[in-house]
Protein backbone atom coordinates (compact mmCIF):
# COMPACT_ATOMS: atom_id res chain seq x y z
CA UNK A 1 0.00 0.00 0.00
CA UNK A 2 2.67 2.54 0.87
CA UNK A 3 4.52 1.71 -2.45
CA UNK A 4 1.24 2.26 -4.64
CA UNK A 5 1.02 5.71 -2.62
CA UNK A 6 4.31 6.84 -3.40
CA UNK A 7 3.78 5.60 -6.61
CA UNK A 8 0.84 7.62 -7.51
CA UNK A 9 2.49 10.97 -5.40
CA UNK A 10 5.47 10.89 -7.68
CA UNK A 11 3.49 10.51 -10.57
CA UNK A 12 0.88 13.49 -9.31
CA UNK A 13 4.10 15.60 -8.80
CA UNK A 14 5.51 15.12 -12.34
CA UNK A 15 2.03 15.85 -14.21
CA UNK A 16 1.76 18.40 -12.04
CA UNK A 17 5.23 20.17 -13.14
CA UNK A 18 4.85 19.03 -17.17
CA UNK A 19 1.35 20.93 -16.13
CA UNK A 20 2.88 24.29 -14.94
CA UNK A 21 5.82 24.08 -18.06
CA UNK A 22 4.64 26.72 -20.63
CA UNK A 23 6.01 25.79 -24.15
CA UNK A 24 7.40 28.03 -25.92
CA UNK A 25 6.98 29.17 -28.92
CA UNK A 26 8.06 29.87 -32.12
CA UNK A 27 8.28 33.66 -32.04
CA UNK A 28 9.75 33.29 -28.19
CA UNK A 29 12.55 31.31 -29.60
CA UNK A 30 13.40 33.79 -31.94
CA UNK A 31 13.07 36.53 -29.21
CA UNK A 32 15.63 34.49 -27.36
CA UNK A 33 17.76 34.15 -29.76
CA UNK A 34 17.89 38.05 -30.32
CA UNK A 35 18.49 38.26 -26.28
CA UNK A 36 21.29 36.16 -26.61
CA UNK A 37 22.88 37.72 -29.53
CA UNK A 38 22.63 40.85 -27.52
CA UNK A 39 24.63 39.12 -25.00
CA UNK A 40 27.28 38.25 -27.30
CA UNK A 41 28.00 41.60 -28.55
CA UNK A 42 28.10 43.01 -24.76
CA UNK A 43 30.78 40.99 -24.59
CA UNK A 44 32.39 41.65 -27.86
CA UNK A 45 30.87 44.91 -29.14
CA UNK A 46 31.21 46.42 -32.40
CA UNK A 47 29.00 49.54 -33.70
CA UNK A 48 26.94 47.38 -36.29
CA UNK A 49 26.19 44.38 -34.51
CA UNK A 50 24.76 46.97 -31.55
CA UNK A 51 23.23 48.85 -33.88
CA UNK A 52 21.75 45.50 -35.67
CA UNK A 53 20.03 44.59 -32.45
CA UNK A 54 18.66 48.03 -30.93
CA UNK A 55 16.79 50.43 -31.84
CA UNK A 56 17.50 54.24 -33.05
CA UNK A 57 15.17 55.00 -30.31
CA UNK A 58 16.69 53.32 -27.67
CA UNK A 59 16.10 53.79 -24.00
CA UNK A 60 18.98 52.27 -22.25
CA UNK A 61 18.57 52.90 -17.83
CA UNK A 62 21.02 51.79 -15.25
CA UNK A 63 20.28 50.13 -12.01
CA UNK A 64 22.15 54.04 -11.12
CA UNK A 65 19.41 55.98 -12.77
CA UNK A 66 21.34 57.33 -15.27
CA UNK A 67 19.90 56.68 -19.00
CA UNK A 68 21.33 56.72 -22.51
CA UNK A 69 20.41 56.96 -25.88
CA UNK A 70 21.18 54.33 -28.81
CA UNK A 71 24.53 56.61 -29.12
CA UNK A 72 25.86 56.74 -26.06
CA UNK A 73 25.01 53.49 -25.19
CA UNK A 74 27.00 51.78 -27.75
CA UNK A 75 29.98 54.75 -27.69
CA UNK A 76 30.15 53.55 -23.63
CA UNK A 77 30.38 50.09 -25.56
CA UNK A 78 33.23 50.82 -27.44
CA UNK A 79 35.31 53.25 -25.74
CA UNK A 80 36.03 50.95 -22.26
CA UNK A 81 33.74 52.59 -20.25
CA UNK A 82 31.31 49.76 -19.77
CA UNK A 83 33.25 46.57 -20.61
CA UNK A 84 31.85 43.30 -19.92
CA UNK A 85 34.33 40.54 -19.50
CA UNK A 86 31.60 37.84 -18.73
CA UNK A 87 28.13 37.73 -18.42
CA UNK A 88 25.35 35.37 -17.77
CA UNK A 89 21.54 35.52 -18.21
CA UNK A 90 19.60 33.94 -14.95
CA UNK A 91 16.02 32.93 -14.66
CA UNK A 92 14.94 34.39 -17.91
CA UNK A 93 11.28 35.15 -18.75
CA UNK A 94 9.95 36.05 -22.06
CA UNK A 95 6.32 37.30 -22.66
CA UNK A 96 4.93 38.34 -25.81
CA UNK A 97 1.84 40.59 -26.70
CA UNK A 98 1.57 41.38 -30.77
CA UNK A 99 4.58 42.99 -31.74
CA UNK A 100 6.20 43.59 -28.69
CA UNK A 101 8.46 41.12 -26.00
CA UNK A 102 9.23 41.67 -22.26
CA UNK A 103 11.97 39.82 -21.28
CA UNK A 104 13.04 39.91 -17.49
CA UNK A 105 16.18 38.13 -16.37
CA UNK A 106 18.52 39.03 -13.72
CA UNK A 107 22.59 39.68 -14.66
CA UNK A 108 25.71 38.12 -13.46
CA UNK A 109 28.88 39.84 -14.63
CA UNK A 110 32.54 40.76 -14.01
CA UNK A 111 33.15 43.88 -16.07
CA UNK A 112 36.13 45.74 -16.75
CA UNK A 113 34.45 49.29 -16.72
CA UNK A 114 37.11 52.05 -17.41
CA UNK A 115 39.88 49.33 -16.28
CA UNK A 116 38.49 48.78 -12.76
CA UNK A 117 37.18 45.19 -12.43
CA UNK A 118 34.07 44.16 -10.58
CA UNK A 119 31.18 41.74 -9.96
CA UNK A 120 27.59 42.75 -10.81
CA UNK A 121 24.18 40.84 -10.03
CA UNK A 122 21.41 43.39 -11.13
CA UNK A 123 17.60 42.76 -12.66
CA UNK A 124 16.91 43.65 -16.42
CA UNK A 125 13.53 44.59 -18.12
CA UNK A 126 14.30 44.31 -21.73
CA UNK A 127 12.02 45.62 -24.60
CA UNK A 128 12.06 44.35 -28.00
CA UNK A 129 9.70 45.32 -30.68
CA UNK A 130 9.23 43.48 -33.75
CA UNK A 131 10.06 46.16 -36.47
CA UNK A 132 10.35 45.13 -40.22
CA UNK A 133 10.16 41.48 -39.10
CA UNK A 134 13.20 41.82 -36.68
CA UNK A 135 12.99 42.30 -32.87
CA UNK A 136 14.69 45.27 -31.57
CA UNK A 137 15.68 46.04 -28.37
CA UNK A 138 13.87 49.39 -27.54
CA UNK A 139 14.10 49.74 -23.80
CA UNK A 140 16.30 48.27 -21.08
CA UNK A 141 15.87 49.24 -17.21
CA UNK A 142 18.22 47.65 -14.57
CA UNK A 143 17.54 47.31 -10.73
CA UNK A 144 18.95 46.35 -7.96
CA UNK A 145 18.42 43.41 -6.62
CA UNK A 146 16.84 42.44 -3.21
CA UNK A 147 19.72 41.68 -0.86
Amino acid sequence: MKKSLLVFALVLISFSNWAQTKPISKEETVVAKSVEAFRKALIDPTESNLKALTSADLSYGHSSGVLQDQKVFIEKLLNGESDFVTIEFQNQSIQITGDVAIVRHNLAAHTKDSGVEKDIKIGNVLVWQKQKNKWLLIARQAFKLPQ
